[in-house]
């Protein structure tokens, strides 16, 4: 065991640095921050003094390494476009994101498990076929579409929900929480199930095949042999089994929903991390850029090693010793 984790962690440290040399290439190669900084009518004294007190008047490597110290404190600098402290910018964005993503892999898990579990016990089924011809749209429509038609029943037509923004929050030290309140739960209802059903559809056809492929299994033709219920057979032994592989699948698309609600906050125009990068990218604002590209990387890098040792705590397979053979 910790031998695996070793190698994992040493993965992850390797992970991190690539994506650490990629984002200070932004730095060096996608404009000048003293040029955004002092404007077009900066002398070129300024230019030069400003360059010695940011530190790019030294050789890469050594630009390199700072940028990596700085990085492990969470230090990127001060944003180009707002002036602010890019560490500050983030913790202030970062609530919102994280609280639309986990309330939209809630949403995915409670209604894609139970809808896959359904579609494989009631094969061929009329509410089968619904519920995979449903999946198929899902994992057909792209999400800025999904978002516009959600918007314009729920909220525009129907006025059930709000159209954009995160509503009510509630401060809880540094933190942020709209799910505290009644209008931010009102707020984040919409954005999630827009986040939530590409996942929701991929969850439901992992599960229908994955528990497709159990039943055929010789234990469940056994568990039947014994005279066990199809209850006890199919929640009891198949389904435990299925969600082993969906675990892992979920625990990257977690992941994911982070990475990529960019699209969903910008319809929405949910105040994350997502809008806040769109707007870095729009004025080329380096820093924010660097320190979103850093973030996300850390994010999937845990989740990957959290879904690594979980895999291993719940396969025996996997803890298997290899040199004894047993």
């Amino acid at each position: 065991m910790f031998a695996f984790v070793l190698r994992r962690l040493i993965q992850a440290v390797v992970v991190m640095v690539t994506v650490a040399f990629i984002a200070f290439l932004l730095f060096q190669y996608v404009g000048d921050p003293v040029v955004f900084l002092l404007g077009q009518d900066a002398t070129p004294t300024q230019i030069r003094e400003l360059r010695a007190d940011l530190g790019l008047d030294k050789p890469f490597f050594v630009q390199f390494w700072h940028f990596i110290l700085n990085a492990v404190q969470g230090e990127f600098g001060l944003s180009l476009r707002q002036g602010a402290k890019v560490s500050r910018l983030i913790s202030e964005r970062f609530p919102a994101t994280l609280e639309m993503a986990l309330v939209a892999a809630f949403l995915a898990l409670a209604i894609g498990i139970p809808m896959g579990v359904y579609a494989a016990l009631r094969r061929g089924s009329f509410m089968s076929q619904v519920f995979m011809t449903i999946s198929l749209l899902g994992v057909s429509l792209p999400t800025f579409l999904i978002g516009i038609l959600l918007i314009l029943v729920f909220a525009v037509g129907l006025g059930w929900f709000p159209s954009f923004g995160r509503g009510e929050t509630v401060k809880i030290g540094w933190w942020t929480s709209g799910l505290l309140t009644k209008d931010g739960i009102h707020h984040v209802i919409l954005p999630a199930v827009t986040l939530a059903i590409f996942q929701l559809t991929l969850i439901m056809r992992l599960v229908r095949a994955e528990m497709l492929e159990v039943l055929r299994t010789d234990y469940i033709k056994f568990a039947r042999a014994r005279g066990l219920s199809n209850r006890a057979i199919h929640f009891g032994h198949a389904l435990k089994n299925t969600l082993v592989p969906v675990m892992t699948i979920t625990g990257l698309q977690l992941g994911g929903l982070i990475a990529f609600a960019i699209i969903t906050e910008t319809v929405f125009q949910w105040p994350g991390m997502g809008l806040l990068f769109i707007q870095a990218v729009t004025f080329a604002d380096i820093p924010v850029m660097a320190a979103y590209l850093c973030l996300i990387a850390l994010i999937f890098v845990v989740i990957n090693l959290v879904v690594d040792l979980l895999y291993f705590a719940v396969d025996p397979r996997l803890r298997v010793d290899r040199g004894g053979g047993h």
